[in-house]
């Protein structure tokens, strides 16, 4: 027993480096860069907030698990920006090796429950994946809209690539999206977003 709570103790410390890993988008109404371990709380507290509006009937402890571990694997292979035109955001394999390696700390039977939570939030193909992956394009879209633009105008990001990888959030909520899109069609006609 004392052997089990040693290993689940030691990744516990290990997960604090997520709270050191920086994402490119800025805290609401900030200039500050947001950590991912603020992401992963602020994705939780959606997910208990806007359930209600998931397409489907969803586990919300299966969608918080998700969103509270979707990134940890960012410890080892970092944060790639959504809009890189250098590196591909879809970098599964390597951060499939760094699900292994963090989890991989904890006992097997723990280890091999979160890889399998974080393969379905990766795969996006349940209810619950969709819904946990709505919430994840959603909060930056929150954040560069107070931000005037934020990452978008730092990044020279136009309208269409913006749409191009927030309309995910429509496979995991229909109301969310129309929420969505309503906010990027404003930002267009203020001239944050451009064509």
């Amino acid at each position: 027993m004392m052997e089990q709570l040693i290993k689940q103790i030691e990744f516990i410390k290990e997960i604090d480096k997520l709270k050191y890993v920086l994402r490119r988008t800025c805290l609401l109404h900030s200039d500050r860069r947001e950590n991912d371990a603020e992401h992963s709380w602020h994705l939780a507290m959606m997910a208990i907030i806007l359930a209600e509006h998931a397409n489907e009937r969803v586990d919300l402890l299966k969608v918080l698990k998700m969103v509270l571990i979707h990134d940890i694997v960012e410890i080892d292979s970092g944060d790639v920006f959504i809009y890189d035109t250098k590196q591909n955001h879809t970098n599964t394999g390597e951060e499939l090796k760094a699900a292994r390696r963090i989890f991989g700390m904890l006992p097997p039977a723990q280890a091999e429950a979160l890889v399998e939570i974080w393969e379905e939030f990766e795969a996006g193909q349940t209810a619950e994946a969709k819904f946990a992956r709505a919430l994840d394009r959603l909060e930056p879209l929150l954040q560069n809209t107070s931000n005037d633009g934020g990452t978008w105008k730092e990044f020279d990001v136009r309208y269409e690539q913006v749409v191009a990888k927030k309309s995910v959030i429509a496979r995991g909520s229909e109301q969310l999206w129309a929420f969505a899109e309503d906010m990027l069609k404003q930002n267009l006609e203020k001239g944050i977003l451009k064509k």
